[in-house]
């Protein structure tokens, strides 16, 4: 039986953080009607994983704040071969035109512009980004 598992993880997990970050969330803060969340998985680049982690740790989940995403949760595959290579989280933004303003005001950002150039001194860290943006169905406790 051949599993894709590039479709079925992502929406696995996007069904398990939602339901794990209901504890974790303002219930209040989290029924706004218009907003949307992002789920973003990172291929690193062979042996760069631990560098991406880093650099997220360090600076990335702060810049992301900075500029209005609200970090939902990060997340590590636990089996291989995507825990060899694969981050993925998940953010809300108010809208998705507040998701674009959000990434342009970030990719743009002097901080980001230097810490991504020095954190690829020894060489690109992502492969790949994929980005999914999701609306909370009508029945979820999440909004």
């Amino acid at each position: 039986m051949f599993v894709n598992y590039r479709v079925l993880l992502p929406l696995s997990l996007a069904i398990f953080v939602l339901g794990l970050v209901l504890g974790n969330i303002n219930p209040v803060a989290a029924q706004s009607s218009d907003r949307v969340f992002e789920l973003r998985t990172y291929t690193a680049a062979p042996g760069r994983l631990d560098a991406l982690h880093a650099r997220f740790a360090e600076y990335t989940i702060q810049l992301f704040e900075r500029h209005g995403m609200t970090n939902i949760g990060y997340f590590s595959p636990q089996d291989g071969p995507l825990s060899e290579s694969t981050l993925i989280y998940l953010l809300a933004h108010d809208s998705r035109e507040a998701a674009e303003a959000s990434w342009a005001a970030f990719r743009a950002d002097p901080e980001w512009q230097s810490v991504a150039e020095e954190t690829q001194r020894d060489g690109r860290i992502v492969e790949k980004v994929e980005s999914v943006f999701l609306d909370p169905t009508s029945y979820s406790r999440m909004r």
